[in-house]
């Protein structure tokens, strides 16, 4: 049974059950201090209770490496999460003790990441809330609440324009002749030329290709639908010209490609260009050459047409000549 009182300005609780070390603990408000006493009594009613001494030992680093052991492997983005859990559990957050998680702790650390990036530390502080909040509901982590939900998560992060600008082009490819990877340039050119994803190129296998027909059939996409693709005639014959010595047309692993890029741009003398921005060049050029919104979206993959229209770039004088072409005058 819980005991509340109030010391000074805290509430203290207390709950004692026969067989179990009493559990004692400290808040700020009653209501938090009585959402913990329910929290810990039901746990051991289910029999998932938590010693307190063990939990003051327990590290979000510790939270971290089990939560990417058993619940990042099912994700579609495992690749890219397994990084960020790995920059994680380096960084000097995760020697903190869960109970010691609160938000100024917190607050320091999207501080010290926000000078990384906002998406950075959004990114990272999403996955920290969503370790705990899978240890509070499924392995019986007796925490009152999260802290994560008790700061400002950095939002409203501007969405990137990059395109290649003159010369860049160029400077990849010519860049690209020193690779030691064979399939970085090929990737770069079916990127532009199909607006996929760089997961979406690696999962690309011959048994989905039809190059009669310039077709390329992705069955399992970012969004969890699957999408038929069509070939322009350059990625018909890039396709073309690549060997078919596996099942997979380009035979390579994410972490190889993306390292093999940052080289790459680095050898090119490019800055702030990211393999995704190629997606970006890609539906633009779609627009230019004269693609309305639903054909874009066809070969993109976008499920809603208003995330295609910062790709338009619009003009209204261009729009103004085309309504005097369309009408005649």
């Amino acid at each position: 049974m819980a005991t509340i009182r109030k010391r000074g300005n805290k509430w203290q609780v207390q709950v004692r059950r026969k067989g179990v070390p009493p559990q004692n603990k400290s808040f700020s408000t009653r209501k938090d201090a009585e959402q913990w006493a329910r929290k810990i009594e039901s746990n051991i009613d289910l029999g998932r209770h938590i010693d307190m001494s063990a939990l003051n030992d327990l590290t979000l680093g510790a939270l971290l490496e089990r939560y990417g052991r058993e619940i990042t492997p099912s994700k579609k983005g495992r690749d890219a999460e397994e990084r960020r859990l790995a920059r994680l559990q380096r960084d000097r957050i995760a020697t903190t003790p869960l109970v010691a998680l609160d938000a100024p702790t917190l607050c320091k650390f999207r501080n010290r990441r926000n000078k990384d990036g906002l998406r950075a530390s959004q990114y990272d502080l999403v996955l920290i809330r969503h370790a705990i909040e899978i240890a509070r509901k499924e392995w019986g982590l007796s925490l009152a609440s999260n802290p994560v939900d008790q700061i400002r998560i950095p939002m409203g992060i501007k969405s990137r324009n990059r395109r290649l600008e003159q010369g860049e082009f160029e400077a990849l490819r010519e860049a690209a002749r020193y690779s030691r990877s064979p399939y970085l340039w090929p990737a770069i050119e079916l990127a532009i030329e199909t607006a996929m994803r760089r997961s979406e190129l690696l999962s690309l296998n011959w048994d989905n290709i039809d190059l009669d027909n310039n077709l390329a059939f992705l069955p399992d996409t970012k969004n969890g639908h699957p999408r038929q693709v069509p070939l322009t005639p350059a990625a018909n014959a890039i396709l073309s010209r690549l060997p078919r010595r596996t099942e997979r047309v380009l035979p390579t692993t994410d972490t190889a490609l993306r390292q093999a890029w940052d080289r790459l741009v680095e050898r090119a003398g490019i800055s702030d260009l990211r393999f995704h921005d190629l997606r970006h060049e890609a539906v633009s050029r779609f627009f230019e050459r004269g693609l309305n919104v639903a054909e874009v979206a066809l070969i993109s993959g976008h499920r809603d047409p208003r995330m295609l229209f910062r790709y338009t770039h619009l003009k209204s004088q261009d729009v103004a000549q085309k309504l005097c072409a369309l009408s005649g005058e």
